[in-house]
């Protein structure tokens, strides 16, 4: 699966220009003619105006259905749009969303673990929901950003036979060893390959790390980017996951019966 991934720098608090901007880095990765393009947390908004945020959102994600969905169709390749900041049943969400090649609408995923040390919580409701989706016959799962600190979240998505987990993000510069660390860790404990997606540039004080990767199951880097905009492309090939898995088998040597009684 030949993957593209756009670390976007988006513009604070201004979603007309970030869909221009967006549509833009989608054409542009299109060229290389990838299987499934993948975008970052938030890339509407940034993360996140706390002022006329819902009036700034998505609302139902009907824009991002629209556009995003219509250029999958055009471009006959799989977007991971990433996540936008939407409104729906009048609350306010971080919801990602996922299409095919047909530009039909394959996934929606509300963020579970918001980031309450920059007070998510006090403006984005809380995801209830796990998701996951099959792209050219192989079954996917995705989590936003925060959600990587809890490995129960990426195991519960692994026991659902996974063989890609996307991460859409935008993790700060400060913490980028979390980050890098936080990926391969999934990658590793739960053998499936990674497409993790960051932002970069900076919103407000925050300064946003970029280091975009694509990891195999042995936490293994295929390809992974800087800390400016750009595009990168790097190829999955899921053959291997046969080959890791029955070399260390940890599925097979679980002790599920046990970790209940903890």
């Amino acid at each position: 699966m030949k993957t593209s991934i756009v670390q976007m720098d988006m513009k604070f608090a201004d979603p007309k220009a970030n869909f221009l901007h967006a549509e833009e880095l989608i054409r542009k990765a299109a060229e290389e003619q990838p299987d499934v393009i993948v975008l970052p947390e938030t890339w509407n908004t940034g993360f996140f105006p706390v002022e006329n945020l819902a009036e700034l959102c998505d609302q139902e994600g009907k824009e991002t259905k629209d556009r995003i969905g219509n250029l999958a169709k055009e471009l006959h390749t799989n977007i991971v749009a990433g996540s936008v900041s939407n409104v729906k049943d009048g609350k306010v969400y971080n919801s990602a969303f996922i299409f095919d090649r047909t530009g039909s609408c394959v996934g929606e995923y509300d963020k579970i673990h918001v980031f309450t040390p920059m007070q998510e919580d006090a403006y984005y409701q809380k995801g209830d929901h796990l998701c996951t989706f099959e792209l050219d016959g192989h079954k996917c799962g995705i989590i936003i950003c925060y959600d990587i600190r809890f490995p129960e979240l990426a195991r519960a998505l692994a026991l659902k036979d996974i063989e890609i987990l996307f991460i859409c993000a935008q993790w700060p510069a400060v913490r980028s060893f979390h980050w890098q660390l936080l990926t391969a860790a999934r990658a590793v404990e739960n053998q499936l390959f990674v497409a993790a997606c960051n932002s970069c540039g900076t919103a407000g004080k925050t300064i946003y790390g970029g280091r975009s990767v694509i990891l195999d199951p042995w936490g293994e880097t295929i390809k992974q980017g800087g800390t400016q905009e750009e595009i990168f492309t790097g190829e999955i090939d899921f053959s291997k996951l046969q080959e890791i898995r029955s070399s260390i088998n940890v599925f097979r040597d679980r002790r599920p019966d046990l970790y209940k009684k903890f």
